[in-house]
């Protein structure tokens, strides 16, 4: 019973995160119970135990007396969450250069191919996979730095990621071209053990795409 109970719970976690992300659950909404309870098809203990989860990662608003709230946006906070990741990640991405494997090679190019894949129908003009898209970005990022040896940086940089992922659906655009470029470069740089090149091109990536986020946000 208790096993079920975490499945549940784990589900409606991922359900409503998701929703936060994707932006079916808006900004500065208030997240009532009863409609979450009817929603999501969870107890009111799943759900408060979820939303106070959601609150401790920054997703939701927990407000005395005034009950749950999604985490409202701005540019303020996006420059935060931008900068956070650069910190992280080129430091992750670092680690798993001079530590990766064959293994992590093998993920980094699975993961770049089916990318590049996506992008490259994207720029055709093929914008019907607009969430796989952004799960192979986020794949392929993570496979950058999953040779990094520290589970607790790759925790922080997957709720870091999720933070800045929000952002780019609410304004639903990407680079084009000069996007798909980065990533050659990042994946080219890595494979080559090039830990400057792809440190470097993985800064410009992230404040590209934060410059490219604020001119539409």
């Amino acid at each position: 019973m208790a096993q079920s109970r975490n499945i549940v719970g784990a589900t409606t976690y991922q359900r409503i995160k998701h929703d936060i992300i994707f932006g079916e659950l808006a900004p500065g909404a208030k997240l009532k119970l009863e409609a979450l309870r009817q929603r999501y098809e969870a107890s009111m203990s799943t759900l408060r135990e979820t939303l106070n989860r959601l609150a401790s990662e920054g997703f939701v608003n927990a407000l005395d007396q005034r009950g749950f709230f999604v985490t409202p946006v701005s540019q303020e906070d996006l420059r935060e969450i931008a900068n956070l990741r650069i910190l992280l990640e080129c430091h992750a991405l670092r680690l798993s250069i001079e530590n990766g494997d064959t293994d992590w090679e093998g993920r980094l190019v699975a993961a770049h191919h089916k990318l590049h894949l996506m992008e490259s129908k994207m720029l055709e003009g093929d914008l019907s996979g607009k969430e796989d898209w952004k799960r192979y970005d986020w794949e392929f990022h993570q496979a950058l730095i999953s040779a990094c040896g520290s589970k607790n940086l790759l925790s922080l940089h997957a709720i870091l990621f999720d933070k800045y992922l929000r952002y780019q659906m609410l304004v639903l655009t990407n680079r084009g071209q000069e996007a798909v470029e980065e990533h050659i470069e990042m994946f080219q740089a890595a494979l080559q053990r090039d830990v400057e090149r792809a440190s470097a091109t993985l800064q410009r990536h992230v404040e590209r795409g934060l410059e490219h986020t604020l001119t539409v946000l």
